[in-house]
């Protein structure tokens, strides 16, 4: 019985993900997937590594999250849901690897700059 250990980031979330052969329970910080996440189409963003192997219903994933918003939170279940398939077996990386679910995205909130009222809004220029 082999178990994966893997780390997913994205923003300011990270999610570790323990996957186990099973019958496809998913479990969030110790809540039902559908109540953690009640809205169908982030759960398929989120399964989609699983879909896209043919590993639906195969696997117990037990996700811990923290950080972050639902954005976040859910880009960075599926690049660890994604690196557990490439560790179970590495033929998967070609599936994945051309949809971008292997690619840990970097992009985080611009800081807001002193004097602006945002991160890159300024007051209107005045000639005079």
């Amino acid at each position: 019985m082999q178990v994966i250990q893997t780390t997913g980031k994205r923003k300011t979330s990270v999610a570790k993900a323990l996957i186990r052969p099973g019958e496809g329970k998913v479990t969030v910080n110790q809540r039902s997937f559908d109540t953690y996440f009640p809205n169908t189409n982030d759960q398929r963003a989120i399964l989609l590594p699983l879909t896209l192997t043919d590993q639906e219903g195969k696997f117990d994933i037990i996700i811990s999250v923290f950080g972050g918003g639902i954005t976040g939170q859910k880009e960075a279940m599926r690049l660890a849901i994604s690196r557990g398939m490439v560790a179970l077996e590495p033929s998967n990386r070609t599936i994945l690897k051309p949809k971008k679910l292997l690619t840990r995205d970097r992009r985080r909130v611009e800081r807001k700059k002193y004097g602006q009222p945002k991160a890159r809004k300024q007051s209107p220029f005045r000639k005079r």
